[in-house]
């Protein structure tokens, strides 16, 4: 920060991208609160669907059933949101839309837990505890690598590191929107790779699988076929977030001018526990020994509850991983309260509560808001809208006459186009997948490489489209810190990292290939 100050106190002249960056921030910001613009998308879905349905646009193909593994023909035809059965639909499915919407229960679930940890004062020793023992300089690093990994625990890296990610940036001095950025762009940015097996692989690779056989049955893909690419893209998505942090994103930030408050803490004490402190840490570890040593018990043995009762497996399809925020939950409930009794900061069961509660209660924004995004997301994909999309790209690119090499970045692109308004990883492979291993099975293509470059596309767009259940999320952590944060802020913030992830990964798939290295193990 001393480099940027000089005796006249003059403001460094802006490159031309934080200029660029300034204006989409300003654009962006101009446009209406996040819940008015989802009424409008859905006043858009509603008359499109509607136009759609009166051209009798239609596509027959053949997908996927995730669930049966089957290759299932179907026909899907624009459905108007504006006939009998729409409008039927729209009054009926308000409260099951809401219901179903997994954002929800998973962000207050976690929360109950983190906010105790909070309240407690566990999160705020931790992070001075890491800025003690850590050079400032691997913070960026460290909150990406994590971020990137906290996809093993499906979407509880956007309602616990980000947040974690912004205190932390501002307990070293640094620009708390800086640290939510790194932290968004690790989380949704990279969230198809990881360095170990989670749940969505296993999914991924059994829809690859039911799509190699629908022309070569003797070949299939293992959990591990992507597993070398992962590390390694892993490994250079963690540098260029932490590359676009430090070049970019905080340099156009500058230094964070905050109101002092009386829990500001001291610059030199930033990094000093009280005794009550350490001993709350302490406390919090033997805590942190008990879960681990309870979920172990669950877990490890033959026929353990948490293993799956027919296979036994406990990577994959599993109840362990597939309730992962449970045990998240516990961890910090359990820590929390361990701290908050060495610490002195919790001294009843009313305290424990009143920490969920508050922590609940801060959500009150965000719930209203997944109340209309999940509204927009059931009309959306009732209309079909996302498949007609879908199928129409796949076919313009699948006749496309062009080299083999080209064919998969032309994928990846495709991909990535779709998923500003067709999120979801698993549905989007459902239907890709058999209209594009085929093709490149027949072309003598690994179909790791395909499911590779799949996970490539699918992606970067996450950390700058609206329609990521998550952005909006985001954008309420932004304002925590600047009142004036809205859509353009993330949006501003996130565009490099989107652009230079897209991009840098891109690169690495195509020299992958050109090289021939094993995708997987």
């Amino acid at each position: 920060m001393s480099a940027r100050s000089d005796a006249t106190n003059t403001p460094p002249s802006k490159t031309m991208t934080q200029r660029a960056l300034d204006t989409v921030e300003r654009v962006g910001n101009s446009v209406p609160h996040p819940v008015v613009i989802f009424l409008i998308l859905i006043a858009i879905v509603l008359v499109l669907s509607h136009l759609l349905h009166m051209l009798g646009a239609s596509v027959t193909y053949q997908a996927i059933n995730p669930d049966t593994h089957k290759i299932e023909t179907a026909t899907s035809a624009a459905n108007s949101l504006l006939t009998a059965d729409g409008i039927r639909h729209i009054y009926t499915r308000l409260v099951p839309n809401l219901m179903g919407f997994t954002a929800v229960g998973l962000l207050i679930v976690a929360m109950m837990g983190v906010g105790v940890a909070e309240e407690a004062g566990l999160i705020n020793a931790l992070i001075r505890k890491l800025v003690a023992v850590s050079p400032s300089w691997a913070l960026v690093y460290i909150v990406a690598f994590v971020g990137i990994l906290s996809s093993i625990a499906a979407d509880a890296g956007y309602v616990v590191l980000i947040p974690l990610a912004g205190a932390a940036f501002l307990s070293v001095g640094r620009h708390p929107l800086a640290g939510l950025a790194v932290g968004f762009a690790a989380v949704a940015g990279a969230f198809t790779v990881n360095m170990i097996i989670k749940p969505l692989d296993a999914v991924l690779t059994e829809i690859t699988n039911d799509a190699i056989h629908m022309v070569n049955p003797t070949t299939s893909l293992d959990l591990t076929a992507n597993v070398s690419f992962s590390i390694a893209s892993v490994l250079v998505l963690t540098i260029v977030i932490a590359l676009i942090n430090n070049r970019i994103i905080e340099p156009r930030l500058g230094a964070y001018q905050a109101e002092k408050t009386a829990n500001t803490q001291p610059e030199a004490n930033r990094g000093q526990l009280s005794a009550d402190e350490s001993r709350g840490l302490r406390y919090s570890g033997f805590a942190l020994l008990g879960v681990v040593i309870l979920f172990l018990l669950l877990t490890v043995p033959s026929g353990a509850p948490l293993r799956h009762p027919t296979t036994g497996v406990l990577i994959g399809n599993s109840p362990f991983m597939n309730g992962l925020i449970g045990v998240i939950m516990v961890l910090f409930l359990a820590t929390g309260i361990a701290y908050g009794i060495g610490a002195k900061t919790v001294n009843s069961s009313t305290a424990v509560i009143a920490a969920m509660t508050k922590a609940v209660a801060s959500l009150s924004g965000t719930i209203l808001l997944f109340v209309v995004i999940s509204q927009f997301v059931d009309y959306f994909n009732y209309s079909n809208i996302p498949t007609l999309m879908a199928l129409t790209m796949a076919d313009v690119l699948k006749s496309a006459n062009i080299g083999t090499l080209w064919l998969l970045v032309g994928f990846i692109i495709v991909v990535m186009i779709l998923d500003f308004v067709f999120t979801p990883a698993i549905a989007k492979w459902a239907i890709f997948a058999p209209v594009f291993v085929p093709v490149f099975v027949q072309l003598n293509v690994d179909p790791a490489a395909v499911l590779a470059a799949y996970r490539v596309g699918d992606s970067p767009i996450n950390a700058i489209t609206p329609l990521n259940a998550y952005f909006a999320m985001v954008v309420g952590f932004a304002q925590i810190y600047d009142k004036k944060a809205g859509v353009g802020t993330v949006v501003a913030l996130m565009l490099p990292y989107t652009l230079w992830m897209a991009i840098i990964w891109t690169v690495l798939f195509v020299v992958w290939y050109l090289l021939g290295l094993p995708w997987g193990l």
